[in-house]
């Protein structure tokens, strides 16, 4: 099949679309209101930008009454976000965290989650998590869509502190992804879970290489 998303008619009951760019890492972001009110969301459309120095970038669609996402607003008023590793260990609380709360609610309780403090960014992270970013915030692009939920905000920020639990590391001083079993977006309602890695180097190496390893030439 194909067809023309601006004007055709979808030919199938579910949409393709987000179940062809798969599976998405999921950007479960923690913030903090101006008034101390700890936040806490999941997005599918988080991705890493560049290692040097470490940027990341997420988008989160409007509310249909045209109201930007708490995250968003935290983080363009604290000028902080943070990321936390979802697991599949902690799947329920990621879902439950998916939730449209009102601003004055405190997500983290919601979610049934332990929040410990940042080291730079102001709010919590997820102690139960075994990897977190914390990310201060660079700007945001709004993208105009079709409507209130079609539009979009891309938020981008810079990761200056990185944590990582010393039990989710292997004997070499790798992430042990098969352990650790983070999880990931499909379509529709669907996740999977990462449990299977496979390595594939480039052939000849070189700085290609190092670079997707995040080395970088210090000055």
């Amino acid at each position: 099949m194909h067809y023309d998303p601006r004007h055709d008619e979808r030919p199938v009951q579910y949409d393709p679309f987000k179940s062809c760019t798969v599976p998405r890492p999921i950007g479960w972001l923690s913030t903090v209101s101006t008034l101390g009110v700890n936040n806490i969301a999941p997005y599918s459309q988080w991705q890493n930008l560049t290692f040097d120095p470490p940027m990341v970038m997420f988008a989160a669609n409007g509310y249909p009454d045209g109201r930007k996402k708490d995250t968003v607003i935290n983080a363009e008023e604290t000028g902080w976000f943070v990321w936390n590793m979802a697991t599949w260990e902690l799947r329920d609380a990621v879902n439950r965290s998916a939730q449209a709360f009102t601003p004055e609610v405190d997500e983290f309780a919601e979610a049934g989650i332990t929040g410990i403090p940042c080291i730079d960014a102001p709010g919590l992270r997820v102690a139960e998590s075994p990897c977190h970013f914390e990310c201060q915030y660079l700007s945001t692009q709004r993208l105009k869509g079709n409507s209130n939920v079609g539009n979009v905000d891309v938020v981008f920020g810079e990761v200056v502190r990185i944590h990582v639990n010393d039990d989710a590391l292997t004997s070499d001083g790798k992430i042990d992804i098969p352990r650790i079993k983070p999880i990931a977006r499909l379509g529709y309602y669907d996740y999977c879970v990462v449990d299977n890695v496979f390595e594939m180097k480039i052939p000849g190496g070189g700085a290609a290489a190092d670079g997707l390893e995040g080395k970088t030439q210090q000055s």
